[in-house]
């Protein structure tokens, strides 16, 4: 059995797609396992090739996982923690980045600026496994769901990462206008934060969606356009090649971004230097520095340029 620890988030799952492939070529006889959330599933059933799914929690032990597999891979991070829920496990071998605290001296250094599609392909090509990072394109989930929305999400795990509600209604506004189809989209957790924003935007009740994550998936898949802050939502628009607008704050777009050569998916950024996604808060400076005027002139843009869906 092939182990591979991935115990974060959507945008976690989705910029780890190329790796993941990248092993299940590698090892085609082999079971290969991911040990990620379980909310997670109808995600990473879309992957294809993943025979079976470990419930797990970050930097928990892996109460569920098999002993001894034959390899366990972190695609987790560099830390010692998850280096050493691996270990527990007592596998045959373990690929992860080199981690002197966790007395794992093997695999190569840890590069914090690096693109995140980049850092897990140069981590199983380092063992010998072709990677090729333009390998991010998900199959859509089966879900009963409109189609030809325009998606707005405005929410994200951070304060910092989280544009002003106004901006996003002001946004939503002038889009519904224009003749789009609004749907304000996110966590039940930000039910609130989305319900505001809509009220703001003056859209009807049913312009906030309540979906689980096959069906924003699905959503994704078949939008219009996605404007979004750097959260998961915009790692769907790149898989799906949904016309995607980004709005980056304190972590730039060189590390979480969309691949650059797409003209349909667009990153705004004012920032000077990355700094940590997980920020408390307040809104990042270069967060606030976008305006809804500069959104809407990206949103224009992308759906100007050719989309292969």
């Amino acid at each position: 059995m092939i182990l591979v620890l991935r115990a974060l988030g959507v945008g976690d799952l989705a910029t780890a797609v190329p790796a993941l492939r990248g092993l299940r070529a590698a090892f085609p006889g082999e079971t290969l396992a991911l040990a990620a959330p379980a909310w997670l599933t109808p995600l990473i059933v879309t992957i294809g090739g993943i025979d079976r799914i470990v419930p797990a929690r970050e930097l928990e032990p892996l109460d569920g996982a098999p002993a001894e597999p034959r390899l366990a891979v972190n695609l987790h991070g560099s830390g010692p923690e998850s280096h050493r829920r691996l270990m527990a496990l007592r596998p045959g071998a373990l690929w992860a980045f080199a981690c002197t605290p966790a007395g794992h001296h093997d695999g190569p250094g840890w590069h914090d600026d690096e693109h995140e599609v980049r850092r897990w392909c140069r981590l199983v090509r380092y063992y010998g496994v072709p990677c090729p990072e333009i390998d991010l394109d998900l199959e859509a989930p089966h879900a009963d769901v409109p189609t030809g929305m325009t998606i707005i999400h405005p929410g994200a795990k951070s304060p910092a990462r989280r544009w002003p509600p106004d901006r996003w209604a002001a946004v939503a506004r002038r889009l519904r206008a224009a003749g789009h189809h609004p749907l304000i989209t996110g966590s039940a957790a930000e039910r609130d934060l989305c319900v505001r924003v809509s009220a703001l935007a003056g859209l009807p009740e049913e312009a906030v969606a309540r979906t689980g994550l096959g069906e924003l998936a699905a959503l994704v898949a078949s939008a219009r356009l996605v404007i979004s802050g750097d959260t998961g939502v915009s790692h769907l628009a790149t898989a799906y090649r949904t016309p995607s607008v980004t709005l980056f704050g304190p972590v730039s777009p060189q590390r979480w971004g969309p691949p650059p050569d797409r003209p349909y998916h667009r990153s705004i950024w004012h920032g000077t230097r990355s700094e940590r996604g997980d920020l408390p808060g307040p809104v990042h400076p270069a967060l606030l520095a976008i305006t809804p005027d500069e959104v809407l002139a990206a949103a224009d843009e992308v759906q100007h340029a050719a989309a292969p869906r």
